[in-house]
């Protein structure tokens, strides 16, 4: 019998948790209490806000439906450890659209993770590799645990970090916020060595270090982490703004492109598009990119895109003999 109240209610809802109805007896047998006992515990569990449905009859009993709100979940070692690996994976390969949300909940896991458990998530990614696009670099989901658990807690970061020309500096920053663009995850941050805000990009960055110095958070000067990296990037002329026209329907195309690139915009009642935006990769990878789209397109601008792609059209057809 289970005498330890807060330890027979985790045992209850990790019951509940699995995806079927338990009969109130079979729930008294497993905890080795009575059915009225359980009652109790099932009203208990939805006074902690879980959702727990209960059915009448010979063939009743409880199961845990969907709320409002998202209770606290109870993993088992193997539930947790797939979690994790499967985290890292949508975090260190700046997945769109789910990379932000799976750092911050592999931050949270990983804190509570045992030591044990933490060896298994470790063990099992270092035996696997995954099959990537290569659009992107990959990152040690490592590196943006701790970023990310900085960020949280207000915390000073310390890291090492290669600049673009391969110059190697150790920077002690009050890190703001990380921002994936889709293909790469930057820090924004402030930097305390050089009085001012500043973008890290975070493929650069090793050695992270929580110094747990905390800080009082500064205001950053465009109120936005998203924008002051896109107007970071243009100071740093790393970026150019292109124009595109497809032959296709703006559906077709913004299901052939990345986010990042920009949103399409309809041409002639919808039967052509327009693409605009700006971008900081270099023009043969942007050329090959517009070709994956498999349409008809017009480069408009700038130039030397529009070179590039022509340039790559003709040593497709000598390749094919054409």
């Amino acid at each position: 019998m289970t005498t330890d109240t807060p330890a027979r209610l985790l045992t209850l809802l990790s019951l509940l948790q699995t995806p079927r109805e338990w009969p109130g007896g079979e729930l008294a047998d497993r905890l080795g209490v009575s059915r009225r006992t359980v009652r109790r515990d099932i009203d208990r569990l939805r006074d902690l806000g879980y959702p727990v449905q209960a059915t009448l009859g010979a063939d009743g009993g409880y199961r845990l439906v969907a709320g409002k709100a998202m209770p606290p979940l109870v993993l088992d070692d193997e539930e947790a450890v797939a979690i994790a690996v499967g985290l890292r994976a949508g975090a260190g390969h700046a997945v769109e659209g789910v990379e932000e949300a799976s750092v911050r909940a592999l931050a949270k896991l990983e804190q509570v993770l045992p030591s044990r458990l933490r060896h298994r998530v470790s063990t099992l990614q270092a035996a696997t590799t995954p099959l990537t696009s290569g659009d992107g670099a990959s990152i040690a989901p490592e590196t943006l645990t701790v970023m990310a658990s900085t960020v949280a807690g207000r915390e000073r970061l310390r890291f090492a970090y290669r600049a673009k020309d391969g110059t190697e500096s150790r920077r002690l920053t009050e890190p703001y916020r990380l921002v994936s663009t889709g293909r790469r995850w930057y820090l924004v941050a402030y930097d305390l060595d050089r009085g001012d805000w500043r973008t890290f990009r975070v493929d650069r960055v090793s050695e992270p270090f929580a110094t747990g110095a905390r800080f009082a958070p500064r205001e950053l000067p465009t109120g936005n982490a998203a924008e002051y990296l896109r107007q970071s990037v243009w100071r740093r002329q790393e970026a150019y703004e292109f124009s595109v026209t497809f032959e296709a329907p703006v559906e077709f195309v913004a299901a052939r492109v990345p986010g990042w690139l920009g949103v399409p915009e309809a041409l002639d009642g919808g039967e052509r598009c327009r693409l605009r935006g700006a971008v900081g990769d270099a023009v043969e990878w942007m050329a090959v990119r517009l070709a994956m789209v498999d349409c008809e397109f017009v480069v408009e601008s700038p130039e030397e895109l529009v070179r590039c792609v022509r340039e790559l059209g003709g040593r497709m057809s000598r390749a094919a003999g054409a």
